[in-house]
């Protein structure tokens, strides 16, 4: 006696799912590489502002008598003490910006760049220069954030 009913799938079903997995993979994907990288650089402009409060709040309150800064450069932005940047500076805090996140643009003072420096006056807080940070994800210019850097020294982001 013949068995009409037989188990298992046929090469037939195992490939139009597969073939559904994978558009909807293909669909799917580039929303998830989108998302993550809105996080990055959500993640990197609030690592951005909280230096800057940081070094403005360690300067109004005269930490070790003295003023503090933050350099910044296309992937990190490093706390200094003093008014002057030095690369070699055992005091220096780094924070490195989360990949692919990059600075692309420092405007302070009018003066553009992709590196520069702002320092915070004693007791009163005051940045030595105002502007603009502009952090960016490569090859995409739909994915930018802009920090302002306030006449009060207030940092925020667009």
């Amino acid at each position: 006696m013949k068995n009409f009913y037989q188990k298992g799938f046929t090469l037939l079903e195992v490939t139009i799912v597969i073939a559904i997995i994978i558009i909807m993979v293909l669909i799917i994907s580039p929303q998830f590489s989108k998302i993550r990288n809105m996080q990055t650089l959500k993640s990197a402009g609030g690592d951005m502002v909280s230096t800057l409060n940081q070094a403005q709040s360690q300067t109004r309150a005269s930490l070790n008598s003295s003023n503090y800064g933050v350099h910044f450069q296309s992937n990190q932005i490093i706390i200094f003490k003093g008014t002057v940047f030095s690369s070699g500076d055992s005091n220096n805090k780094t924070i490195s910006i989360i990949s692919p996140a990059t600075i692309s643009n420092v405007t302070l003072n009018g003066v553009s760049g992709t590196t520069g420096d702002v320092y915070f006056n004693r007791l009163t807080g005051l940045p030595s220069v105002t502007g603009t940070v502009t952090i960016s994800i490569p090859n995409n210019a739909s994915l930018i954030k802009t920090i302002t850097i306030s006449a009060t020294g207030e940092a925020s982001i667009n």
